[in-house]
């Protein structure tokens, strides 16, 4: 016997979106999480976006992003919850649904500070994902196809850090590189002896030949940084928000300076 908990109205805000082609090669979709509910939008010919597919997770969507591997012409989904696992969903056009493809547990049901699930990065050439909490914790998962190309999933690559707090990870486009991601972070371990926090912008590399995740530079950034968004491997940027300002800092100036 299956029970379900279902309110008369549906969620109606927004709290993430992605866009990809998830139903279909070169399809102009935004996939969004309405609180504990998931639904496919594709826009059509008047530009106005038609619901294709909605369905109830029964918990909390805390992040959703959207990776292709390489070669790829469809894009998978990564789903971030309540529930200490990361989820990877593909949309069975035929079926006209969700289909889970992976489910691996890392953590503890909840939303908590130090379980992972509120912060989700992809390399932009579909190679890994990393999913961060808000404080201390970060897994980093390896994607690849197997010799039926499907989807493959490696065990979690831990790049943990004490007394830290999260407050955004983007996957930085490094090419066919080793892939990189930055984060917004600050230290609070010597705030408690009155010093002030320093916030930093740091880069996490993950070798894919030995397997490991290695915090590759760290620089500070301006307190009030709040948000990250990747540049393009031509340039290699990482733009960080601050009050009334943008600030464009370059990757290649830590890897030149720093190899």
């Amino acid at each position: 016997m299956y029970l379900y908990h279902l309110t008369l109205q549906p969620p109606t805000a927004i709290t993430t979106a992605v866009v990809g082609s998830f139903s279909a090669p070169k399809m102009h979709e935004i996939v969004v999480g309405r609180g504990r509910l998931l639904e496919l939008l594709r826009i059509d010919q008047e530009g106005k976006p038609v619901s294709i597919h909605r369905v109830e997770v029964f918990g909390v969507i805390r992040s959703l992003i959207a990776f292709r591997l390489t070669g790829g012409n469809r894009d998978y989904l990564v789903v971030g919850s309540d529930s200490g696992r990361i989820t990877i969903l593909e949309f069975d056009g035929a079926a006209t649904r969700f289909k889970r493809v992976h489910l691996e547990t890392f953590g503890r049901s909840g939303c908590r500070r130090i379980v992972p699930g509120e912060l989700l990065a992809a390399d932009p050439r579909g190679r890994a994902v990393m999913i961060g909490a808000l404080e201390k914790q970060k897994f980093v998962y390896i994607l690849n196809r197997d010799s039926a190309t499907n989807l493959t999933i490696s065990s979690p690559l831990e790049a943990h850090k004490s007394h830290t707090i999260c407050f955004d990870l983007v996957g930085v486009d490094v090419g066919f590189d080793n892939p990189i991601f930055a984060c917004l972070e600050v230290d609070y371990s010597d705030v408690e002896n009155g010093e002030e926090y320093v916030k930093n912008l740091t880069f996490f590399e993950l070798d894919l030949g030995l397997n490991h995740v290695v915090r590759k530079w760290s620089d500070a950034v301006n307190p009030r940084a709040n948000k990250l968004i990747t540049g393009t491997h031509t340039h290699a940027h990482t733009l960080h928000t601050r009050r009334f300002r943008v600030v464009l800092t370059s990757m290649w100036r830590y890897s030149a300076g720093r190899s």
